[in-house]
């Protein structure tokens, strides 16, 4: 990981332009200061995208269609590393736009009234890059022969005018066009594929709101794989050389789906895509609809299981029901980190009970994965708040672990029945929303007799590491 880059950040009170009728030039995250704007609400994107692979030349077309909050002679969209040609707000060529510091700020040719739905189109190209954040680099990334697009926390923005910030959720339509040799894989469900001699389009739709950070756009030498016919149809996108390994792997995750149904709900999405990079990525990474492994991570013995329960997890925590806010991680990371122990509770069960304690790692019950992490986590620094990490610290283990063992405890306090409803309701009414801790603590209680206000605050708000409670209900 690489540090922070202080080229072009700016705190939210040095860019706010005094005018009101100006809407912010950035959002309200204290994690992402640079990223974000105000004054409008965006309902849907519909980007137009034409790639060749070779140059990595991306020729674009973006139609925005927002809501003002307020009287806007002046607004922005986030966009990194690209050059606009040309912009017009609801048919008519703007009076002026500008770019800097990551944003394209837009003065319409006459100011638009508040509560007005509008359009922004934006005609722009480049050559897409990752951009430099505290956490790496993020956004669109050429691979060695593809690309691939991680956009968390803050990368959205390196291949689509966007408001990127997790709250800023909204509908998706994306018409691709790339080399014919290539699949293309994107957010949302496939609506159609034509190609055209050399050249294929390809296009995906998302009806349901999509957080800008988990749309993505992934192009390779991909053969398909059916992995599961339904009831969520799921597939794998694998280079013919990993197929093998692969598909051994991902053999055992429509039973993980079947699990996390039970537990957690009904699937969000139409369907999930597991794809494989034929290059090595550092981590596996959520996005909307799909997960993304690179070869390293497939072997062919089933070492990633762990991984792939996690990565299918985040479809209900982060993708469909989604943190407002960065400092809130917790409610995406710890429960994936937790589904991962759930799972592995689950698929113990089934095993031979003469096993006993040598059930392996990814066999073992939830408490036995609770009690070892909160073993290793005490012998670790106290100096992380779990509702408030730091930006520094949200990407930190503690974060998972903690997260997961939040849970835990909660599951130990008020029991299985009530505890599994509370998931299965907090998915269920947050579905396609943005939630807050706050948010969970008064959805935890109003679950349960049981008081457990004190507990989640306990866990959720002091430095020191908790003590479990005792396992008198069995996990």
């Amino acid at each position: 990981m690489t540090g922070p880059t202080s080229d072009g950040v700016h705190t939210a009170s040095s860019i706010i332009h005094p005018n009101a009728n100006h809407g912010a030039l950035t959002g309200d995250d204290p994690y992402l200061p640079g990223n974000g704007n105000g004054g409008y609400r965006v309902i849907g994107y519909n980007l137009d995208l034409d790639y060749k692979v070779r140059t990595n030349r991306l020729e674009a077309t973006a139609i925005v269609t927002a809501t003002s909050t307020q009287k806007l002679s002046r607004f922005s969209l986030d966009l990194a590393g690209l050059v606009v040609s040309k912009v017009s707000v609801n048919g008519t060529r703007v009076a002026k736009f500008s770019q800097r510091d990551d944003k394209v700020i837009i003065k319409p040719a006459s100011p638009l009234p508040a509560d007005q739905q509008f359009t922004v189109m934006i005609r722009y190209s480049g050559f897409p890059h990752p951009a430099q954040s505290a956490w790496g680099e993020v956004g669109w990334e050429e691979l060695a022969d593809g690309v691939l697009v991680a956009g968390q926390p803050c990368g959205a923005s390196t291949w689509f005018p966007c408001d990127d910030q997790p709250s800023a959720k909204a509908a998706m339509y994306l018409r691709i066009t790339c080399d014919s040799p290539y699949f293309v894989q994107a957010s949302g469900t496939a609506v159609s594929r034509v190609a055209r001699g050399h050249r294929t389009i390809w296009v995906y739709e998302a009806t349901e709101p999509v957080a800008p950070y988990l749309a993505t756009v992934q192009i390779g030498m991909y053969g398909q794989r059916p992995l599961a016919a339904g009831p969520v149809q799921q597939r794998l996108l694998v280079p013919d050389s990993l197929a093998d390994r692969a598909a051994h792997d991902f053999e055992l995750q429509p039973r993980m789906m079947d699990t996390f149904v039970e537990l957690f709900g009904d699937y969000p999405f139409a369907e999930y895509t597991s794809v494989v990079t034929d290059d090595e990525l550092e981590i596996p990474l959520e996005a909307h609809g799909l997960a993304v492994f690179g070869r390293n991570h497939i072997d062919g013995a089933g070492s990633s299981e762990r991984l792939i329960a996690h990565e299918l997890a985040h479809q209900w925590f982060g993708n469909s029901v989604t943190a407002g806010q960065w400092s809130d991680i917790w409610l995406h990371e710890g429960f994936a980190c937790y589904a991962e122990w759930l799972w592995s509770e689950r698929k113990g069960s089934k095993l031979p009970s003469i096993l006993g304690k040598l059930l392996p790692i990814n066999s073992r019950s939830a408490d036995e994965h609770a009690r070892h992490h909160w073993g290793r986590l005490a012998q670790l620094p106290q100096d992380l708040v779990l509702r408030d990490p730091g930006a520094d610290l949200m990407f930190d283990d503690r974060v998972y672990k903690r997260g997961a063992l939040v849970l835990h405890s909660l599951r130990l306090t008020v029991g299985d029945d009530a505890f599994f409803s509370m998931l299965r309701a907090w998915t269920s009414e947050h579905r396609f929303g943005s939630v807050s801790t706050n948010d969970f603590i008064v959805h935890a209680q109003a679950h349960t007799d049981v008081p457990v206000e004190a507990l989640l605050h306990e866990w959720l708000d002091e430095a020191a590491l908790p003590e479990l409670p005792s396992s008198k209900v069995h996990p």
